[in-house]
């Protein structure tokens, strides 16, 4: 037979049982007090551009630098993923859909080519048109959205996937490489120039 509880067991029980007070306001932590529906404010990376920092990018000359095309993935290709998603077999490209859509930017300005990744916008790769030798886009989803595969000098092939109005973007990319001399031709690439 189990032998009586001790009182100081008794108390140990009782204190534990007890509903503790609930803590004011002002210490819960502050994810918790309220929660939110509405989105957060957009966030847009902000360029400290001086005066000696514009005219070395510019390379000496003058000008404002204008964003042609700044943007994500486009919205379709993250819905149709997601509702192929519900497959088993297309789940793999269904992360990678969502993972593209909140993670990669694409910036298309008048002196360059920026792709931002990561999760809070860390990971930046720029390059300038000079450096850009061929521009290829690949339709997706009946010409809704499409991937533009830039070739820069060095032979780096750059794949931005999923650009909305892809062709107009790449249209504006090979115009802007042609204006720099970069730009390598059908006829030139077949007569073996440079």
């Amino acid at each position: 037979m189990p032998s009586p509880p001790s009182a100081a067991a008794a108390a140990a029980t009782a204190a534990f049982l007890r509903p503790s007070p609930i803590p004011p306001p002002s210490t819960i932590p502050t994810p918790f007090r309220r929660l939110s529906l509405s989105p957060p404010p957009p966030r847009h990376l902000r360029l400290a551009v001086t005066p000696a920092r514009a005219a070395a990018a510019d390379g000496g000359g003058g000008g404002a630098e204008t964003v042609y095309f700044d943007g994500g993935a486009h919205y379709g290709d993250l819905a149709a993923n997601l509702v192929l998603g519900l497959t088993l077999l297309w789940l793999p490209l269904t992360l990678a859909a969502v993972s593209r859509a909140f993670i990669l930017r694409y910036r298309f300005t008048s002196r360059r080519v920026t792709v931002i990744s990561g999760l809070a916008g860390a990971d930046r790769t720029d390059f300038p048109y000079s450096s850009v030798t061929s521009v290829v886009v690949v339709p997706r989803f009946i010409g809704e959205w499409g991937d533009i595969v830039i070739t820069l000098k060095d032979g780096t092939k750059v794949d931005l996937r999923s650009v909305p109005r892809f062709r107009e973007v790449a249209q504006y990319c090979k115009s802007m490489a042609a204006a720099e001399g970069s730009l390598v031709t059908a006829s030139a690439a077949a007569a073996g120039e440079p």
